[in-house]
């Protein structure tokens, strides 16, 4: 157990978990985009460890972009989503493959989709390592789900509670939630 700004969080997936589900889902990218031309682009900050470690993993001849988005404020989304910095390079008629930390109402992929369809990719894919289905409303489901989680707050391995907890190896969930729901 661990105390984050007095609020107590448990272990909710081990380091050894996540990088399993990540030797998988590099597979499985790997596989779907041999021979194309693909760019990764990270949602910044909190996917700044699963990008790193995926982006590792991959072997195709490729580069990785970042773009940083705030739509959170302490443990809740604001339904407001502020693009902070944009993408530098030029997408058209690449496959995309957006890697984010993680996808709860769906409303933040819903922005970065639908901007990055005005450069007219050949096409884009979502690579999320935690996905809450219950709290999922909308149009883009991600194609490569590390594990599905339920509907409670999680900090560690990138994501923050106000800023602190990024550094956490492994993910925690607050004290008193639902058990992890099984793997995709």
């Amino acid at each position: 157990m661990i105390e984050i700004l007095n609020k107590s969080f448990e272990k909710y997936i081990s380091v050894e978990e996540i990088q399993e589900r990540i030797a998988l889902l590099s597979k499985e990218i790997n596989a779907d985009f041999t021979g194309k031309e693909v760019e990764f682009i990270a949602i910044l900050d909190g996917s700044f460890m699963f990008a790193s470690d995926l982006f590792k993993k991959i072997n195709l001849q490729t580069i990785i972009s970042f773009l940083k988005i705030k739509s959170y404020e302490a443990m809740e989304s604001s339904g407001t989503i502020h693009e902070l910095i944009g993408l530098q390079s030029k997408i058209t008629g690449k496959h995309i493959v957006i890697i984010e930390d993680i996808i709860d109402t769906g409303a933040t992929m819903e922005y970065v989709v639908e901007t990055l369809e005005k450069q007219q990719p050949a096409s884009i894919s979502i690579a999320t390592l935690l996905f809450k289905p219950a709290a999922f409303k909308g149009k883009y489901s991600p194609r490569y789900i590390g594990f599905n989680i339920s509907n409670e707050f999680i900090v560690g391995y990138g994501m923050d509670f106000d800023g602190y907890g990024r550094n956490l190896e492994s993910i925690y969930q607050i004290k008193g939630s639902d058990p992890k729901i099984p793997l995709c």
